[in-house]
């Protein structure tokens, strides 16, 4: 379509534009949700000793290589191993000791007998014990050291996302602090005359504000740290003296990135492009919802989002377009939502020309093959709608409608 920029031309020019912040060192219990900048490499093995995958006894293989039901194999208990002690007692032919799961396999040992494998169990394990069965090999239940790592290993890469299970295996290779970017700052302005509180009466011509409550949780869970969120008139310089504000370079809260949604589209109140005209590029993309767009960067380095107003509009827009860049400041590795390929539960149409955004449910009632099921009937104003939505499908814009059982591509966004 004449005039229209495409998804990725648009997003190439946010993309080049954010340059990865600082560093930090922090402890593992404040890295949380953080971007890892530096990899983990281990500081001991995993596991750090050999050690014993079972409650039962740590035996000579040799002892009970011929044991059975009929003819058990006796031996004489000579130790106890808790998990945590450091006693390595010495096991001549014949010896056994009792060992819990998680404690150090003694030298001499070369397996473990489960306790469900001998005559008493746990109930008869101190003093004369008899295997009836025999381990399946040398080594059996024996948790080899720095079989999953090695001191020096790298266990995490630059660039991931640190969840729970990153942030236990870096605690597991006996690291206490990480390398991680620090957060951006986001500051998110609403605009429009008509906003109000939720909650607030409403007079005639005036709306619940949703977007920036909108806007500020997708920017927290993108990692950023909200400095601001705040709703300004069409009208007057409120505006202005806000943006001067959140931007100030004295300020340690300064915003990294600044999100408006509304005052961009082509109306005669836009607030935004009448402030930031010359500062910000002002463009149409081939999408919907989300045709109008606005890009610019401060002199001082903050980034400048205009996002449309309607809420499917600017949720999207933060999807497609400030998501990946908070991910590049932070320099995560992976900026792209999952995508995965879905018949479609029912049919929708599309829009000529432009690159479909639709909010669609999940239909998981068959495990083999869901389905795409749309959320809203396609309006970018439908703000109830959106809150059913768990993904976007997204149509290319050659695609003229979209027939229920048609494959689709579907970004997940929860």
């Amino acid at each position: 379509m004449s005039g229209l920029r495409t998804v990725e031309e648009h997003l190439a020019d946010a993309l080049a534009a954010a340059e990865p912040l600082e560093s930090e060192r922090v402890t593992l219990a404040a890295a949380h949700g953080r971007t890892l900048r530096e990899p983990v490499r281990a500081a001991v093995d995993i596991p750090v000793f050999d050690n014993s995958a079972m409650d039962g006894f740590a035996v000579r293989f040799a002892d009970v290589a011929d044991a059975d039901p009929v003819t058990p194999a006796t031996l004489r208990v000579v130790a106890d191993l808790p998990a945590g002690t450091d006693a390595d007692p010495a096991l001549a032919p014949g010896e056994a000791a009792r060992i819990m799961t998680g404690s150090a396999v003694p030298t001499d040992a070369d397996a473990i007998v489960p306790f469900e494998d001998t005559a008493g169990g746990l109930a008869d394990s101190l003093g004369s014990i008899a295997v009836q069965r025999v381990p399946r090999a040398v080594g059996a239940h024996i948790r080899r050291a720095g079989e999953d790592a090695r001191a020096g290993d790298e266990v995490l890469s630059a660039g991931e996302l640190l969840g729970p299970l990153q942030l236990a295996a870096a605690a597991a290779a006996g690291v206490a602090e990480v390398v991680v970017s620090r957060r951006p700052r986001v500051a998110v302005i609403s605009t429009g005359s008509e906003l109000v509180e939720p909650g607030s009466p409403l007079r005639r011509g005036q709306i619940p504000e949703s977007n920036s409550v909108l806007l500020a949780i997708l920017a927290t869970e993108a990692g950023a740290q909200l400095v601001r969120r705040a709703s300004v008139p069409d009208e007057g310089d409120t505006l202005d003296a806000l943006l001067a504000e959140v931007t100030d370079p004295r300020s340690p809260d300064r915003a990294d990135v600044v999100v408006f949604s509304g005052g961009v589209s082509a109306g005669a109140y836009e607030v935004v492009k009448t402030a930031l005209a010359g500062t910000m590029v002002f463009s149409k993309v081939a999408m919907q919802p989300g045709k109008p767009q606005g890009f610019g960067r401060l002199e001082a380095g903050t980034l400048l989002f205009g996002l449309p107003g309607n809420p499917v509009s600017a949720a999207v827009s933060f999807e497609v377009f400030v998501r990946p860049v908070l991910l590049r400041l932070q320099g995560r590795r992976a900026i792209d939502r999952p995508v995965l390929a879905l018949q479609a539960g029912a049919g929708w149409r599309t829009p000529p020309a432009r690159r479909q955004y639709l909010p669609v449910t999940i239909d998981r009632s068959d495990p083999a093959a869901w389905r795409a099921i749309p959320a809203t009937s396609g309006g970018s104003h439908l703000a109830g709608g959106l809150g059913r939505a768990e993904a976007y499908a997204v149509v290319p814009a050659e695609v003229d409608a979209v027939a229920a059982g048609d494959v689709v591509d579907v970004m997940l966004i929860s």
